[in-house]
């Protein structure tokens, strides 16, 4: 294959991005980084959890769409588009509050402990960054902006950001929807999923 084909079918990572992402032996930064967002995630949502206002009625969550949609006579709204000032005043007249300040409160527990634990990181992480872009979406910034760069980057580095924690052995075992587990593959094809080879880098990919 000559080098413009080979360029046109695959372009490599840097090394400095397979340093980072790929190579276990970073795997306690992503610890420490994991801890911090997981302890922000499980104290929120713990502290919601103990409210009704959050857990039985949702009157939590509609004061916050409420003033949310708002928009002031004088000053700036807190919400910039429309679509999703739009999308949130559906969501008020539908009730939705109720049922909805109990996903959150799931969700940001289920968040926090997947993160403190090291387990399906990379999926804790694309949620945890979904629902802190909502909130910036409705203007709250709060630490929503440093939480979201956080999930950002432990969802590029997936393959080893639990590696220090349950996904060492979740990852090789259930492996990923392109490149199914030694649960599900029997005999020697199940070898290479196998991460952490050599102690250096992770094979799954």
């Amino acid at each position: 294959m000559s080098r413009i084909a080979e360029w046109r079918n695959t372009v490599d990572d840097p090394p400095i991005a397979k340093a980072i992402f790929n190579d276990v032996r970073l795997s306690w930064l992503w610890l420490l980084i994991r801890l911090y967002v997981g302890y922000s995630w499980i104290t929120a949502g713990i502290e919601k959890a103990e409210s009704p206002a959050w857990t039985v009625t949702g009157t939590a969550l509609k004061g916050f769409w409420a003033g949310a949609v708002a928009v002031p006579a004088n000053g700036h709204a807190p919400i910039t588009f429309d679509w999703y000032r739009s999308f949130l005043t559906f969501m008020l007249d539908s009730g939705s509050y109720v049922w909805f300040s109990k996903l959150i409160v799931f969700g940001e527990v289920a968040i926090g402990l997947g993160m403190i634990v090291g387990a399906f990181v990379g999926v804790a992480a694309f949620f945890g960054a979904i629902m802190n872009w909502n909130f910036m979406m409705a203007g709250s910034a709060s630490v929503n902006p440093v939480l979201f760069a956080l999930a950002v980057v432990l969802i590029l580095a997936w393959k080893t950001a639990g590696y220090i924690g349950v996904d060492r052995f979740l990852l090789p075992l259930l492996g990923t929807p392109w490149r199914p587990g030694i649960v599900f593959v029997k005999g020697e094809a199940a070898k290479p999923v196998v991460a952490g080879g050599g102690g250096q880098k992770v094979s799954i990919e």
